[in-house]
């Protein structure tokens, strides 16, 4: 696949996600200004889409939208990942008991991907987007899923994270990332503080289930000062719930990113 083709693909996916936020139609000339396109590559591209189904264009008032088709592409994928499991049972019961941010994650290739989320309803609090990856070094819920690695297997992971990330100052060293690991064997659970987010607080749990043999976690994440003071309180919701929650059932994989 050529650097132009890549480049068209993205900016396909880069549309559809820019009427998810804006949630209204759009004309050619305003969704080229709003994402920085050049006009006769967003008339290709805009075309293409209808052809393919994927937006209704309106001549009377020449605005694009998504038709149904968008929403057919994904709205199997729920019932595929979590089917009849007890997964979605765990999140809610540790929401109505904490009211805070809870999420479940696993990994994609070197990322820690949200698969599901639930907002806090706290004032101050910090918004996950379902679907959202970010790589698996970085926060409490990826080191969770690391520790259930072989060692080999787990510095050549933290390797490869290193090189997907640009920026030098947001790589990390090998021997921390073990240090982590072995607080998490030790423990049981995953915790930090001001990560990934300043003044935020993240604590996670393994689920007994997978997703085709890859580790599930359940997480809980705030206000650091509020996760710091119902510490033993939020622990022991997310190990209830993990507890709680049935193995048998195998959920199915996410889609893997290739670098």
């Amino acid at each position: 696949m050529s650097n132009a083709q890549v480049k068209s693909a993205m900016r396909a996916f880069e549309i559809l996600e820019h009427f998810r936020l804006s949630q209204q139609p759009r004309t050619m000339s305003e969704l080229s200004a709003d994402l920085g396109y050049p006009l006769s590559s967003t008339t290709v591209l805009l075309k293409t889409m209808v052809n393919l189904g994927y937006l209704n264009y309106d001549r009377v008032r020449r605005v694009y939208f998504p038709t149904p088709k968008v929403t057919g592409l994904g709205d199997w994928v729920p019932r595929a990942l979590f089917g009849p499991s007890k997964i979605i049972d765990a999140m809610n019961d540790v929401h109505a008991q904490t009211s805070e941010g809870i999420f479940v994650g696993t990994r994609n290739d070197i990322y820690l991907q949200y698969l599901k989320t639930k907002q806090s309803i706290h004032a101050l609090r910090f918004y996950i987007e379902e679907g959202t990856v970010r790589p698996i070094t970085h926060s409490a819920a990826g080191w969770v899923l690391l520790s259930t690695m072989p060692d080999d297997k787990v510095e050549n992971m933290v390797r490869r994270a290193n090189i997907a990330t640009p920026n030098p100052a947001e790589r990390v060293l090998v021997s921390d990332i073990f240090k982590r690991i072995e607080e998490v064997r030790q423990r049981g659970y995953g915790w930090v503080e001001g990560v990934p987010f300043p003044g935020g607080a993240t604590i996670a749990v393994l689920m007994p289930g997978t997703i085709l043999e890859s580790p599930v976690i359940l997480g809980l994440g705030g206000a650091q000062e509020r996760v710091r003071k119902n510490f033993d309180r939020y622990l022991a919701a997310l190990q209830d719930a993990a507890r709680a929650a049935k193995s048998q059932e195998q959920f199915a994989t996410p889609i893997h990113i290739e670098l």
